[in-house]
């Protein structure tokens, strides 16, 4: 499967123009509900001003869940609802309800949850939304190109990535993945969201066996040499020695690189943290190494990063 597959209309945002609003107290086919009003108590500290509409819609959708209608209407009451305040987490529940209750069919709401999260990208409700119909269906074919889309406009959203990866990881659909991982650090080598789904996919797959160590090491360094302050790399680094045999401080290559940094003055911060993990490492069996954090401390603390000299100065002292 590739980020273009796809399964028609459902997995597109789905762009119509809606009539104009009628409130609800305003519709014949509503006359046989009694709208509950919102109960703030007699004396409300910060009474909310709700809007006209809002107080229409809520008003009927309390009175639908306190008979727990599950019908058309009750669905397209939820839709207004939703569109008013996305992020109303009994609104998606009770629509979920409604929607095992009556046997829709799903697609459908895929492309409305698809508009909806092109509406709210950052909003968490609305992605739990997508991911419990995508279980419902049991069919991912949609998902690729929506997360595809979002990270597109938007490449370190957490909430598409959490989602793609729950994707790959529930149906085991990997093939694609560090194509992406590689295309989108070629496109911003700082891109933190990039690096770490690289881990996930790598610990995901292969694992990091001695043959996939030295690959990512060879690729990080790469990456590094291109923005020696760039953060994300120097941890992915990290976290792919942590997983070898010899740890951050035991790598050659490793070393013989920094070592390289060191006297060709392109000092970093990142690099010289970096050297302060290895040496910690080293210190339990080297008393040199503790004189060695104690000295990357001082170059930290008066020259590289002087704006946390307190932090180096009391990390020297822990040593």
């Amino acid at each position: 499967m590739t980020d273009s597959d796809s399964s028609g209309d459902e997995c597109s945002l789905q762009k119509c123009r809606k009539p104009a609003f009628v409130f609800y107290r305003n519709r014949e086919d509503w006359k046989d509900v009694v709208p509950i009003p919102q109960n703030d108590g007699p004396n409300p500290v910060v009474a909310i001003n709700y809007s006209d509409k809002f107080k229409d819609v809520y008003d009927y959708l309390r009175a639908v869940i306190a008979k727990q209608e599950k019908s058309e209407r009750a669905l397209g009451l939820t839709e207004d609802a939703l569109n008013l305040n996305p992020a109303n987490y009994s609104v998606w529940q009770y629509r979920r309800e409604i929607l095992k209750h009556l046997k829709v069919d799903l697609r459908k709401e895929l492309a409305f949850s698809a508009n909806m999260i092109h509406i709210h990208p950052k909003n968490y409700q609305v992605w739990y939304h997508r991911k419990a119909i995508v279980e419902m269906l049991g069919d991912p074919s949609c998902e690729f190109e929506l997360t595809r889309n979002d990270l597109e406009y938007d490449s370190k959203n957490y909430h598409a990535w959490q989602h793609r990866q729950w994707v790959i990881q529930t149906f085991g659909l990997y093939d694609a993945e560090m194509e992406l991982c590689n295309n989108l650090i070629a496109a911003d080598v700082r891109n933190n969201s990039a690096w770490n789904h690289r881990y996930f996919v790598v610990n995901n797959t292969t694992g990091f066996t001695p043959e996939v160590i030295v690959r990512e090491v060879d690729y990080t360094l790469e990456q590094i040499s291109k923005a020696i302050q760039n953060e994300s790399a120097w941890n992915y680094l990290r976290g792919v020695l942590e997983k070898s045999q010899d740890g951050v401080a035991g790598n050659r290559k490793v070393n013989t690189f920094c070592e390289n940094l060191i006297r060709s003055n392109d000092i970093s911060t990142q690099l010289l943290v970096f050297l302060i993990d290895v040496n910690m490492a080293r210190a339990k069996s080297d008393s040199l190494a503790a004189e060695k954090v104690k000295e990357l401390c001082a170059m930290l603390a008066n020259d590289v990063d002087p704006i946390r000299k307190k932090y180096w100065n009391y990390l020297a002292q822990t040593v």
